[in-house]
Formats: structure tokens, sequence, C-alpha cells
């Protein structure tokens, strides 16, 4: 009976050890199998985000078919792993507890939502599982944890919206600055940057900030009190959907004497192309600029044409966002070499510049530099899509 124990203990010994997600070849590296890698996600497919993960992710599962079409990387198909966690954070945690101890992903890739990232760091620290461009450019995408194995997707919602008020000050005047945002870590740094932008500057004032459920619809009594404020410029830190309500819900009121700025999580074509034009004339401050703008471009038409063949329909913004990361992904793969590890995966990304073919936007990172895209794009809705005014270099 005692050796029966032994043995059975031993048994499972090996099992967790044969489990283990250290190593330096192929049959020991979590995720990484001699004909798979494994990637994981999870995105927000129903909830008040789904109008950004749903076409990112397709827009990455198209780059990463077409590599997977051609051979994959070193021999290697990539497998990538997709949650939904409908912007709940609960649901966030227990979806990066699947895919780092179920799934084994060498990686996370595209997870949409600041907490929910921040929700699962813990346990793919633990397991030394990077996080890979993150569909959220919060400050904390690069502070929270260990740098080495964090890349962001832009610089930050702080950085970018503070770069266009300032921006917008210089040129348009504006005076009084009100504030609506989702009061999670998203919303708050919108707050903090239009806050902070108006301590920069003198004639520039912070007169109003409210917060709203992610899920809110009716603004109308918040939006009479800020036009009794007498805002001029009213920055946006919400969903999709909200966004819109708030842009058809100022047209409605007639309020003319305010114009609106939304940030990165907003630049997609559901607002430009809102029904009726409600939208016209809306600024924001995005990564890059507005795939529609590109068409003349042959690689960007190749890009939107692929797209449509695809899915049935145009790219947007965040579809061209899911396809340039996991382009990037695929470079720093080949660059990583066969003998791929999280350490050289690393090295590779740091190593990463070239220009973005669907973009063509200058990438480049470095040790010290986890951000893909650097700079903030200015651009406003004219005649249902967002046109480029101006380009902030940051590096």
């Amino acid at each position: 009976m005692k050796v029966a124990r032994v043995l059975l203990m031993f048994a499972l010994v090996s099992g967790l050890t044969a489990c283990g997600d250290s190593g330096d070849d192929a049959s020991t590296v979590r995720g990484v199998t001699d004909s798979e890698i494994r990637f994981g996600g999870a995105h927000d497919l129903s909830g008040v985000f789904a109008a950004v993960s749903n076409p990112a992710l397709n827009g990455a599962n198209l780059r990463i078919a077409e590599v997977n079409e051609a051979g994959g990387v070193h021999g290697r198909r990539i497998r990538y792993i997709v949650e939904d966690h409908g912007y709940q954070v609960p649901r966030a945690a227990q979806a990066a507890n699947k895919l780092v101890t179920r799934d084994e992903v060498f990686g996370k890739l595209l997870t949409l939502g600041t907490p929910h990232n921040l929700a699962a760091f813990p346990i793919m620290d633990r397991h030394d599982v990077p996080s890979l461009f993150p569909l959220t450019p919060a400050r904390p995408m690069l502070e929270t944890g260990d740098f080495s194995r964090r890349f962001s997707l832009s610089a930050s919602y702080y950085d970018n919206v503070g770069n266009a008020i300032d921006w917008l000050f210089e040129r348009e005047g504006f005076e009084r600055i009100c504030v609506m945002y989702i009061p999670s870590d998203f919303g708050e740094e919108i707050h903090q940057a239009a806050r902070d932008a108006a301590e920069r500057h003198d004639g520039l004032s912070l007169v109003s900030a409210t917060s709203h459920r992610p899920d809110e619809s009716n603004f109308s009594g918040t939006l009479s009190r800020k036009r009794a404020g007498n805002c001029d410029l009213l920055v946006l830190g919400l969903a999709v959907r909200a966004t819109v309500a708030v842009a058809s819900s100022v047209r409605d009121m007639n309020w003319d004497g305010v114009e609106l700025l939304a940030s990165t999580a907003a630049f997609h074509a559901a607002v430009s192309s809102a029904p009726g034009g409600a939208t016209e004339g809306m600024w924001a401050a995005s990564a890059g600029p507005d795939i529609q703008t590109l068409r003349d471009r042959p690689e960007s038409a190749a890009f939107i044409e692929a797209y449509r063949q695809a899915y049935g329909s145009n790219p947007d913004a965040m579809a061209q966002t899911g396809y340039s990361v996991a382009h990037a992904l695929v470079l720093a793969l080949e660059k990583a070499g066969r003998d791929l590890t999280v350490d050289t995966l690393v090295a590779a990304l740091e190593s990463l510049d070239y220009i973005d073919p669907v973009s063509g936007i200058h990438v480049r990172m470095g040790p010290d530099d986890h951000i893909l895209l650097g700079d903030t794009w200015i651009t406003r809705v004219r005649g249902g899509i967002w046109e480029t005014e101006a380009v902030i270099e940051m590096r």
C-alpha cells in the first residue's frame, strides 16, 4: 500500500512538472509546441465596448489567418483563444485564469479594458505571461507590475487627450471645459487629463465633471446643466454608444456654442457615421489615421478589400488596429526565431522598426519604449469620417 501511494505521488509530481511554464525548448515553454503558439485575449463581445472589441478581433484574426495559411511563423501556426468578459471585471479575471492556467497561453494579446487587464496582471505575472498591446492605452498598462512584460498599444489616454486639449486651446480659443466620463481607470485618466490641462493654461478652466454608468443613455439633464455653465469644450470619456447619444442630445438641444472631444475609445466608424450627422465636427485624440482616409494607398486598399471579403463589411479604425497589432506580433515572432521564449520575444519586440503596411505609420520600440504607436493624432469628423487635422510627435 505504501509503495502504491509513493508511486501515485511520483506520478502526480511528474505530471505537474510536465505542465510547467519555464524552460528553453518548445516542449517546456508555456503555450509553445512544435506546431503552434497559443495566445489569448479577453474581449467585450457583448457589452458596452463590443463595437471596439469585435472589429479589432476581426482585424487580428485576418492577419493571423494570412500567416497561418502561408505556413505560420518558423513552422508554427498562431492560435488565438478568445474569451468574452462583457466589460465585467470579475468575468475578465475568470477569463484570465482560464487562459493562463487551462489553455496555457504564451501571451495575452489585445485584451480590452483597463480594470479588466489590471485584474488579470497578478495571475499573468505569476506565470510569466506578457501583456501584448491591450485595447486600452491607459497609463497602468505600462506602470503596473513588471515593465519588461508590458507592451502598450499607443500613447496613453492621458497624454493623447491632454495633447489634444493643448492643441485646441491654442488654435480654437476654448475657455471652459466640461468632462463626462465612466468612473473607471479609463474615465478617471481622461478626467485627470482635462483637469491638468486647465491648470497648465491661463484662461482655461474646468467648470464641470460628471461620471456616468457605462450603459447610461439619457444625458439630457446633465447636458442642460453643462450648457447653463457655459461649457465650450465637452471632453468625453464614454463608450461608443454613449458618445453618439451625447452628440445627438447636443444637436437636439440646438447647443451651438460647444464642441466635443472624444478619446481613442470612441475613435470609431459608428461614431463618425452616426445617423443624421449627429457627430459632424466632433474632435478625437487618436493613435493613428482613419482607414477610410487611406484608400489611395495600395497596401491600405488591399487590406480594405481583404477585410470586406472575409467579413462582408468595410473595416473601421478598430479593425485596422487589430490587424496592425497582429502584424507587429508576427514580425516579432519572426525575429525571435525558432527557439522562442518570453525573453526572446521581448528582445524582438524591443528591436522593431518598420513602416506599418496599412496605416503607413513608422513603428519603433526599444528597451525603454514599449509603446507601439507613440504619437497623438488630432482628428475631426468631416463628411462621416475622421479626417486628420494634425499629428503631434511624442518621440
